[in-house]
Parts: C-alpha cells; structure tokens; sequence
C-alpha cells in the first residue's frame, strides 16, 4: 500500500514540478489562503527574514549547499531549480508516502522543534514551563517571532540542545544551525513527520501536557500565516510555516508542517522546498504540494482532497 502511495505522490509532485519548469506557477486552489502570500505575513517584530534566523548576512546556500539558482536568470530557468520534498501519514489508516529525502532549511518550522526541546528539558528537571518560557513560545509559535526564538534558542543550548531533543524524538537526519542561526537547521519532510508524530501522538517523550500545549499553539497561529498545509483541509488544522528569502539567489525557502482534518480523518503533513522566484510562489507550490499529499493516501485516482 505504502508503495502505491509514494508512486501516487511522485506522479502528482512531478506534474507541479513540471508546472514550474514550464513556468506558469503552482496554482493550487488554496493558494493565498489567509493573507496575500507576498505582504510578508510576519511583518512585525520578529519577521521571517530578520533576526537569526537565516539571515541576510549568514551567507549560506539554500538547502543542502546545491545552488538554488541565478538571480539574473529568467523566469523560466529559475523555476527550474526548485526543490521540494513532501511527506504524509494518515493517522487513520496508518498509510503514508514521501517524495524527496534531500536536506532543506527548517526556516522558522524549526520553532516546533525549539519548542519541544524546551518541553523535554522541562520534563526532565520536573518543571512547569516559567511564565516567561510561556510567553516567549506562545508568541514564537503564534507569530513566528524571531527575537523570542532567539531567547529560547539560547536557553535550550542551540543547536547541541536541539541535537539532543532530536534523537530522543527520532528525527535521525536533523542538524541544528550554526550558531545562532537557528533558521539554517537542515531537514528532511520525513524527519519533520517524526517531529508532528511526537507532538500529535501518544507514543512520545512528551507527555500529555506538553502535547497538549504545543498542539493549542500550532492551533491559534494568526490567521495570515493560516496558509501552507490548510490548503488540503476541509475542517480543522494546526501547523507551523517558514519562509525565508536566501541572500545569495534572491530566491526563497518556504515550509510548511502540521496536522489537517480532510474526509473526517488526520494527516500529517510535511512539506519542505527552496528556490521559488517568490514567496507566493513558494506558498502556491506548497499548497499544491500537500494537497497532492492527501491525494496520494486517500484514493488510488489521487483526487482526493483537491478544489478544496
């Protein structure tokens, strides 16, 4: 079953590649939903391309260290370079199916991360999250803001910190970002499914409290970051975005991560990608993305879940 939905989702995403390489844009029904993609929807304090997350001065390459392509190029040529992974899991039936295994910047996804390695460090010394600790995640988490990152990212030990959360949640091909860089963190979609499966599922080292927690703010992000994954929804959804414009290639990094509710059943849905000319490109390629996901899981066609 697992392999007849990878071959339904690399159909569908190779189609959207496809689409971009032709140059006439990911038009996914959901694209845009909740804000107009290139207003910047993390425009106040803390926006996406500001503080360490990535920042202009960090001069990295996007993703893996491959080029994401030429500023100068044209159109077409660079919606040539744009890479994207998506994976799925429907918690139902327990299918799932993954298209990519490459690296990618986390851009601001990697909050949930920081926010769970802060979760098990407080477990761990038997404590309550502080009111400060609370404050500092709910507006990391509901805003995506940069400067209460930074703080968190600090006080769970950067990316040793991060590492070492990881392997006690299973993310076995996720690598903290340099220095205060907590944007530049590499992953994989499937890596970013073992991160919603501790957060969504019982079998966690995060007990239900901390569950609990992080579920309510991935639940209450402000409704111009509600884009991405909630494209595939027809009900209820909880996720966390990045976004991030890359130096080098003017080009960008656009994530999306979480649980939707489609047909009266979960998904969990990972999508991860760079290279995207724009940030509403990006946005549109996601959303098509994980509506394709859900295709891949729910029926043999792959049609399910779209024109929502």
């Amino acid at each position: 079953m697992t392999s007849a939905a990878n071959a339904r989702l690399a159909e569908g995403i190779g189609a959207l590649l496809d689409e971009l390489s032709a140059g006439s844009g990911a038009t996914g029904p959901g694209s845009g939903a909740g804000s107009a993609p290139g207003d910047g929807p993390d425009s106040g304090s803390g926006s996406e391309a500001g503080g360490n997350a990535g920042s202009e001065g960090d001069g990295g390459a996007a993703g893996d260290g491959g080029s994401a392509g030429d500023a100068g190029d044209s159109d077409a040529s660079v919606r040539r370079e744009v890479r994207l992974s998506v994976s799925v899991l429907a918690l139902g039936s327990g299918l799932s199916a993954t298209y990519g295994s490459q690296s990618f910047d986390t851009a601001s996804i990697v909050k949930v991360d920081i926010l769970a390695a802060l979760l098990l460090q407080a477990q761990d010394e038997e404590r309550a999250l502080t009111a400060e600790e609370r404050d500092l995640a709910a507006v990391m988490i509901r805003e995506s803001d940069n400067d209460a990152a930074d703080a968190l990212w600090d006080s769970i030990g950067r990316a040793e910190g991060l590492d070492a959360a990881n392997e006690r949640l299973g993310l076995g091909h996720t690598s903290g970002g340099p220095e205060g860089h907590w944007g530049l963190t590499q992953t994989t979609s499937a890596d970013q499914i073992s991160l919603l499966q501790a957060v969504f599922s019982a079998r966690s080292p995060l007990d239900a409290d901390s569950r609990r927690y992080v579920q309510e703010l991935m639940g209450t992000v402000v409704d111009d970051q509600q884009w991405g994954i909630s494209a595939a929804a027809d009900g209820e959804f909880e996720l966390k975005n990045g976004w991030l414009p890359r130096s080098q290639t003017d080009l960008w990094d656009v994530n999306s991560i979480g649980r939707i509710t489609w047909g009266g059943q979960r998904f969990l849905i990972a999508v991860v990608s760079d290279g995207h000319p724009t940030e509403a490109d990006g946005i549109a390629a996601v959303e098509a993305a994980a509506e394709a996901a859900v295709a891949a899981v729910t029926t043999p066609q792959g049609t399910a879940g779209r024109g929502v």
